[in-house]
């Protein structure tokens, strides 16, 4: 599929379903994309060599994809920023990424055991159907409570047989043989990210999230893994707050974009 806009010397061309060319004499000097999370949600990216191909390539875009349309900038990205609002998008959300230590001597979790009650499972250990149980509960609850603007990109919305929960990215808190807290990890090159944690509203600030948090970080600190990324929503104040207590350090944060 592909459709063809001309502006000025370059040439918008439609390359694939969900991806856009920039090309001046045949040469590509920008590109335009669109992906879809596993929340149903469109996300777009713009790479440009020139600085005025960012807006017809955005154009295309809009013009050419359902709206709503979501985008992700670095905080410190002003200039980027700001192109994108002149597109029309303005923050939906904002969130603070930080850097998480793993030493049990700098995180004080070294004493953390479980609350009474509550088993923590090790990567690889939590079943399939089960946690996906909890999954969906954890979707049901942030939605009801910060709302879905506040949704982290890590809980799927639309969780269903076609998408497999991979146990091997999750430890999970089990009590009386129900699942009431997870942690995710992704495995990013050079330093894992903290994609999720979350604990069932009835559980919650009872010692859940700390444990997780004491047995992940621990595991990891005697791997070798010195720290940990995490992305924490502003509004998200209980979890602010606790990774704060475990010397969790602010390096940086992204605006979530939106254009409806």
């Amino acid at each position: 599929m592909e459709s063809t806009e001309l502006t000025g010397s370059a040439v918008i061309t439609r390359v694939a379903d969900h991806e856009w060319h920039a090309l001046v004499d045949d040469l590509v000097v920008g590109r335009g994309e669109a992906w879809r999370r596993h929340d149903g949600r469109l996300f777009l990216s713009i790479d440009v060599w020139q600085d005025a191909l960012f807006d017809p390539l955005v154009a295309a875009l809009l013009a050419a994809l359902p709206r709503p349309l979501y985008t992700v900038v670095d905080e410190a990205d002003s200039a980027l920023m700001s192109r994108w609002e002149h597109a029309g998008f303005t923050v939906a959300r904002r969130e603070g990424v930080y850097i998480v230590p793993t030493d049990p001597r700098v995180t004080g979790l070294g004493p953390v055991r479980p609350p009474s009650g509550v088993t923590i499972l090790p990567f690889g250990a939590p079943e399939r159907n089960p946690l996906r149980d909890l999954d969906r509960a954890v979707r049901a609850e942030v939605e009801a409570s910060l709302g879905r603007r506040e949704m982290p990109a890590e809980v799927l919305p639309r969780l269903d047989d076609a998408v497999v929960t991979d146990p091997t990215k999750y430890t999970v808190a089990e009590e009386s043989g129900r699942y009431v807290g997870l942690l995710r990890l992704a495995p990013v090159p050079r330093q894992p990210r903290i994609g999720l944690l979350a604990v069932r509203s009835d559980r919650q600030r009872g010692g859940v999230a700390r444990a997780l948090l004491a047995d992940v970080l621990g595991s990891l600190h005697t791997s070798g893994t010195r720290a940990v990324s995490a992305e924490v929503g502003e509004r998200n104040e209980a979890a602010l707050a606790l990774f704060e207590t475990v010397g969790a350090e602010r390096a940086g944060g992204n605006a979530e974009l939106v254009i409806l």
